[in-house]
């Protein structure tokens, strides 16, 4: 979906109805876990940075609903959750809202918070 949204809020008013209250819960949890992060949009989606760095990001993509995670080594250290689900070297992908893993979203998002590493 390509935005023009100038804030997260916005955003979430112009993504397809059925995907709504699922990017609102992703959301949630990222302001719940990352405490001291920026929330913007940035790359037209909503993105959350630390120290100008983004590391976390979420989009309503055509096909489905994506979330960044750009600490490579927080993707690599939980190769095993992520057997089974659509994703790629920084991002998890869900083609039905219903089936997001928002357990795994949590865990994602705690240990990017912990990670020293920088993003991919």
């Amino acid at each position: 979906m390509k935005s023009k949204a100038k804030n997260v809020d916005q955003y979430l008013n112009e993504v397809p109805e059925k995907r709504v209250k699922a990017l609102e819960k992703i959301r949630e949890l990222c302001k719940e876990e990352l405490k001291g992060y920026e929330e913007s949009m940035v790359y037209n989606m909503p993105s959350y940075k630390k120290n100008d760095q983004i590391e976390v990001a979420f989009a309503s993509q055509k096909q489905h609903i994506c979330i960044y995670i750009l600490k490579h080594d927080v993707m690599l250290s939980n190769a095993e959750l992520l057997n089974g689900v659509n994703h790629g070297k920084g991002c998890i992908r869900y083609s039905n809202p219903e089936k997001i893993d928002y357990r795994l979203i949590r865990k994602l998002l705690q240990e990017t918070v912990r990670s020293d590493n920088t993003i991919c």
